[in-house]
């Protein structure tokens, strides 16, 4: 897996969208976008001060593998911690399963989409044979 896949699988984990990755780091969104699409080549500051805001050392990030365990995400809710450990192929079906929602919710919107279409023409015609009665 490629730095800029560990990037994304560890900020979904976060469940930070992109803009939110961007703006911790003081990036634009769309210097931020490349960065996690491989796009562009990434300085060593930058992936310090990316490992520094995922919260984790930079020599873990640039050497996750089988072989290594990370903690990727702590979640808190009602003062209890969830920590989250991951290997690198778990993060890989992890971030298969966010991707395979995140299309059935594109879907979802896409149907309620044509379904509200539907609707208005439904109430235009309606309020149209209405104007022709009176």
């Amino acid at each position: 897996m490629q730095v800029h896949e560990k990037l994304k699988v560890m900020r979904l984990f976060k469940d930070w969208s992109q803009e939110d990755m961007a703006e911790k780091l003081g990036y634009s969104l769309n210097g931020y976008t490349k960065i996690e699409r491989g796009e562009t080549d990434i300085t060593v500051g930058k992936l310090e001060k990316i490992a520094e805001i995922l919260g984790i050392d930079l020599q873990k990030l640039l050497g996750l593998n089988e072989g290594n365990v990370f903690n990727i995400a702590e979640h808190c809710n009602y003062g209890v911690h969830n920590v989250v450990f991951l290997t690198e192929s778990q993060c890989a079906q992890e971030l298969e399963k966010a991707l395979l929602s995140i299309q059935e919710k594109v879907k979802e919107i896409e149907y309620l989409k044509s379904e509200n279409s539907l609707l208005r023409d439904k109430i235009e015609l309606t309020q149209k044979q209405r104007g022709k009665s009176q």
